[in-house]
This record gives structure tokens, sequence and C-alpha cells, in this order.
């Protein structure tokens, strides 16, 4: 099969190819850099397997949440390039990407994922590992204020690993959950080439769109609007 696998969503530029059994990558992690990176990115990958946008199977879209910005820069370039080469998009968590890479690397059990939202929250995901070691949601992703917490069992904390770069922007959201966490991990930001089996799996199950159906997962419909109390 063959994908082409971008993520925006963060500070970092990610973008993976699958060319049948072979993978290459790029990833840079340069803040607003986005516009300038990702398409040159796309144009070096594709050469080097000789491949052509009409040779793909899909793009595989890390849907955020994330950064506003940097989710809407790979959502456009995605519905361009896929309306342009009649193919679909398969938008992927990517929070769960991340969970995919702390789990290729690590025994965790489970992996929480947080990511700066700014407005003191964070955007939170919950992973087990699953079949084929791939992340499967414990509760839906959600917006997270520096509290404790819920849903999360306490007896599982020595197999849970906390990821992503919203732990360290805030010190108290980490303070405040520190009993349901066995360890951190230095994954912080999703690489592209993680998204490849999550999407594999998830055109597999029917869930690719349209280019112009896409909608991305902002969690937040409004950039102004206020955190929640607490």
């Amino acid at each position: 099969m063959n994908l082409l696998a971008i993520d925006t969503s963060s500070p970092a530029c990610s973008v993976a190819l699958q060319a049948g059994g072979d993978v290459s990558a790029r990833h840079e992690e340069q803040d607003r850099e986005h516009t300038r990176l990702l398409t040159p990115m796309i144009r070096e990958l594709l050469a080097e397997a000789g491949l052509t946008m009409q040779q793909l199977d899909a793009i595989v879209l890390g849907n955020g949440p994330g950064s506003f910005i940097g989710m809407r820069i790979a959502a456009s370039v995605a519905q361009g390039l896929a309306h342009g080469a009649g193919i679909d998009i398969v938008p992927v968590s990517s929070l769960a990407a991340v969970a995919a890479e702390v789990f290729s690397s690590s025994d965790a059990d489970e992996v929480l994922v947080a990511q700066d939202a700014h407005m003191s929250e964070v955007y939170l995901g919950a992973f087990r590992r699953g079949a084929d070691n791939l992340p499967q949601a414990i509760f839906p992703e959600r917006l997270q204020s520096q509290t404790l917490i819920e849903g999360l069992d306490e007896s599982s904390a020595s197999g849970r690993v906390a990821a992503g770069s919203g732990w360290a922007r805030y010190p108290a959201l980490a303070a405040a959950n520190a009993s349901f966490i066995g360890a951190e991990s230095a994954v912080a930001y999703p690489r592209a080439r993680f998204l490849l089996s999550l999407g594999e799996v998830a055109l597999a199950g029917g869930t690719a769109v349209r280019p112009q159906d896409l909608v991305p997962a902002y969690l937040r419909s409004k950039v102004a609007q206020k955190p929640a109390s607490g």
C-alpha cells in the first residue's frame, strides 16, 4: 500500500511516505515554518520513491487536536493534493500518533498525551495498548484544565506513561495527577511515520473521507473561547 502521512498540528512539521513495504520520513521541529517546509518535504519523499500522487492509495492526515494554524495548513495541503490526485484523506488523531510512538519504544500499558492548547489548558488523550501495539482510546479526546483528570484508575499508574509537550508547559497538571502516572516520555510531538499504521487500519475500516468532507478536530470551536473554570 502507498500512503502519504502529514502532520503540522504542533511545532513539528512531519511527513512520511509508505511505498509498499518501505517507509521514509522527514521531521523538523521549527515552529511557524510549516508553510515553508511542508510541500518541499512531500516532493522530496515522492521523488525519492519514484511515486506520483496518483499512485497513492490515500493521504493520512494528522487531524489534531493541536495548533489551529498548523492544522489548517496540513488540512489545506492534504485537501489540495487529494483533490488533484482523485484520492481520499484518512483523518487520524495526532495525539494517537504520539501514543503510538511511545508504545513502539516502551513497555507502557497506557499513554496519557497532553498538548498545549493555550488558555491554561491542554488537549488530552488517553490510550491503552491494543492489537499490533496500536493505541486504543480510553475516553474521547478533550480539553483539560490543570486539575485532576477524571476517568483514570490509580491502580494502573505503574504502567501509565505521560507524553506530549503539555506536561512540561503546565507543571501544575503533572503535579495534580502524579499518583496516576508511572513515568514520563520524551516524546513531545507527533511524527508522521506513526500515523501510517494508524491510517492503514483506519482506511481498512472505512473512515476515509473525500477532500471536501474533511472536518478538522479542533475541539475548541473558537480561538477566543474562554477556558473551562476550575
